[in-house]
């Protein structure tokens, strides 16, 4: 079976035509990424080092710590600086933006445990982490559980799922601008919060939303409350210093993290040159749709925001701290062969993630009704083109 392509990709010249460049590299077009692997996931896991497994809750607790001061030291910059000079503010809000996102890293790794053995310790950081930037930990956690549990899956999972034709036909004009035209998208991390995505119900801020389990609902109850007092005490703050200082503070830098948010996980499932299967029925298993996520290199974020763009190893093995990722990936290579692709080198700034990110939220639409594999269509009348 071909495989699409998203971008038309240039073939080579002469008689071999299943040859294509992706990222500056020669790639087999029979290749099919809907085949299933010829290995296992055990297969994966013994190639990966045993000590990438180890969790030290001191490591994790010092990498909290770098980036609260960093918060820290960029507030008491910008009050500082404030009646100084203004130009200061852009390249606070974008630093700052960043390391909501990058706190948001850790408190993801809370929620799956590779923060440390210690569920108190993990459920306590990581109610400090999402809170400070409005985010319920255990309902978010668990709906992020969902979502790894069933990453590829059509109808199961959770995040940025793809939406089948009929009910893609059925969403109303504005919904489909504001899921599929930039910059709405990428802001849209708060509305999920609230309602999910189109085609699916619920809340992560409800204890009875199908999103959990009854046993699950006290869970919702405490995390809903820390959000709760985050929200407080931003009204408190507002009063004491005012809102437009606290909406340059913090209302701003919120927005850059929820840009981060939406950008980057969507980037782990969309955006690859050639486009990536989706399964349901049979054809889905645990690890043909863990290997249909995409490593992304964010050039210098890369530490900053905790190695989150090494992706194919971290869906299959939460539980591998994000300090042992690049090693456990390298290791898993030659396991996974053709099955994983090779990031596109980045510069300082991974301005080349543009192309991607605007060719897929152009093209990625919805997926067939009916078929266990299925690929992305893309909606003429939404993108003005006239077909043919």
């Amino acid at each position: 079976m071909a495989v699409p392509s998203a971008n038309g990709r240039k073939l080579h010249g002469g008689e071999d035509e299943g040859v294509a460049i992706v990222n500056g590299k020669e790639e087999d077009m029979q290749f099919d990424p809907s085949a299933p692997p010829p290995f296992r996931v055990a297969e994966i896991r013994a190639a990966i080092p045993k000590h990438c497994w180890v969790k030290n809750p001191w490591r994790s607790l010092a990498y909290v710590l770098r980036d609260m001061m960093v918060i820290l030291s960029l507030v008491c910059m910008a009050v500082y600086l404030k009646n100084i000079t203004s130009t200061f503010w852009p390249i606070y809000w974008a630093a700052q933006g960043t390391m909501f996102w990058a706190i948001f890293v850790l408190g993801h790794d809370c929620g799956h445990g590779s923060f440390s053995n210690s569920h108190i310790l993990n459920n306590i950081v990581g109610h400090f982490l999402h809170s400070a930037i409005l985010v319920p930990y255990h309902g978010w956690r668990i709906s992020h559980r969902t979502h790894h549990q069933n990453h590829g899956h059509v109808e199961n999972d959770e995040s940025w799922v793809p939406i089948p034709e009929k009910t893609y036909k059925s969403l109303d004009t504005s919904t489909k601008v504001f899921r599929f035209k930039i910059p709405f998208p990428m802001f849209a991390y708060p509305l999920y919060l609230l309602k999910r995505s189109p085609g699916k119900s619920g809340s992560h801020f409800n204890p009875y939303s199908d999103l959990f389990s009854p046993n699950e609902r006290h869970y919702i109850v405490a995390s809903t409350i820390c959000w709760g007092i985050m929200v407080v005490l931003l009204f408190c703050l507002s009063k004491l210093i005012g809102p437009l200082l606290l909406f340059k503070l913090y209302g701003v830098p919120y927005l850059i993290f929820v840009a981060w948010l939406d950008i980057v996980t969507y980037l782990h499932h969309h955006g690859y040159e050639t486009k990536l299967p989706w399964y349901r029925g049979k054809e889905w298993s645990y690890l043909r749709g863990g290997l249909t996520t995409v490593d992304r290199d964010y050039g210098l974020f890369n530490n900053i925001h905790h190695d989150i763009g090494t992706h194919v190893i971290h869906h299959l093995f939460p539980q591998i701290p994000h300090y042992h990722l690049i090693e456990a990936t390298k290791a898993a290579k030659p396991v996974l062969g053709k099955y994983y692709r090779e990031p596109k080198k980045s510069g300082l700034i991974p301005i080349h993630l543009i192309e991607n990110l605007l060719r897929s939220i152009k093209q990625d639409h919805f997926v067939s009704d009916v078929g266990d594999i299925v690929y992305y269509q893309t909606d003429d009348q939404l993108t003005g083109k006239k077909k043919q």
